[in-house]
């Protein structure tokens, strides 16, 4: 007798080239699955449409599916949000990092490797767009505190003075790992960053059961070398999920549309109701109260040059 086929619904765990793993969550019971045949999502030109996070319709011959006998994806519910990001030689293509998200933990550090800020205001957009919260993760503050104080405080004063959170953490010391511990409980985070900021060292840091990679910077280069190679979700012991990334080393925008980049910098977005006309591009108009915002500085000159330049760049694309 051929086994009849039942549809469910799971969350995808892992996801390697044409397999993925499944879980029931907040179950965790790990299965695999494959697609059928080519899904596409409407209306996407992403690379991955299927991401992890997803949660999908599958069929399975067994309540128990085997590597041999794996479960068939046959659809994915509709994202209540994600983070994406261009691919990097493919200017009309995207890649899906991961969807349906409580948080986003960006992770960066002041140096080695240095932060760079256009870089990490291009993900704050993409999260905004994307309807994901985002927190900075500012690790190995063990070696900055006191070397780096100058640039510690003006960091600070950019991003919290745009209304974003700050977690100073080290994975070497322990030190804030129990306040982002509990940021990570009873919800599902994604933690991403380029390649040497003591991602994986910090996962591990909150939970050393997770089995993770961690590799060492190259000093040749400043730069972290890859140990992630999969996007992956782990439980946490303390409860919760993390979604661990490879490190990324370019993130360009998707689907935003020049005039539309300003409304995802809330600190611009705030000060535009004082713009003499609308809409504003914020560069040439007479009367824009975001320029005039930039020149007594409570807007940062940094966060508007990393505008600039998404502007300048996204009009190149089109």
């Amino acid at each position: 007798m051929i086994p009849m086929q039942t549809e469910k619904t799971a969350t995808v765990v892992k996801h390697t080239g044409s397999h993925y793993l499944l879980s029931r969550l907040p179950e965790w019971n790990l299965f695999p699955a494959v697609l059928r045949g080519r899904i596409r999502l409407k209306g996407s030109t992403s690379t991955n449409p299927v991401a992890v996070g997803d949660r999908v319709v599958y069929e399975a011959s067994s309540d128990c599916p085997t590597a041999e006998n794996p479960a068939v994806i046959i659809s994915v519910l509709d994202r209540r949000n994600y983070v994406i990001r261009r691919s990097a030689n493919l200017s009309r293509q995207s890649h899906v990092i991961a969807a349906n998200m409580d948080q986003a933990f960006i992770v960066v550090t002041l140096d080695f490797p240095e932060v760079k800020l256009p870089f990490l205001d291009r993900i704050l957009v993409t999260c905004e767009v994307y309807n994901v919260r985002p927190v900075i993760v500012l690790n190995k503050i063990d070696l900055f505190r006191d070397a780096y104080r100058e640039q510690l405080e003006a960091f600070h004063r950019i991003y919290e003075g745009a209304g974003y959170r700050i977690i100073e953490v080290s994975a070497l010391t322990g030190e804030g790992v129990d306040v982002l511990m509990d940021a990570c409980r009873d919800r599902i985070s994604l933690f991403s960053g380029v390649s040497g900021v003591g991602k994986s060292s910090l996962i591990k840091a909150m939970d050393p059961s997770v089995e993770l990679k961690i590799g060492e910077i190259s000093e040749a280069h400043l730069q972290g070398r890859h140990t992630t190679t999969f996007y992956e979700m782990f439980p946490l012991s303390g409860g919760g999920f993390i979604v661990d990334t490879p490190g990324i080393r370019g993130f360009g925008l998707v689907d935003v549309a020049p005039e539309e980049i300003a409304l995802y910098f809330p600190e611009m977005l705030a000060a535009s109701a004082g713009c003499r006309f609308t809409p504003c591009t914020h560069t040439h108009e007479p009367g824009c109260a975001v320029k005039a915002a930039v020149e007594e500085g409570s807007i940062s000159y940094e966060r508007y040059s990393s505008y600039l330049g998404m502007l300048d760049e996204e009009r190149k694309y089109r």
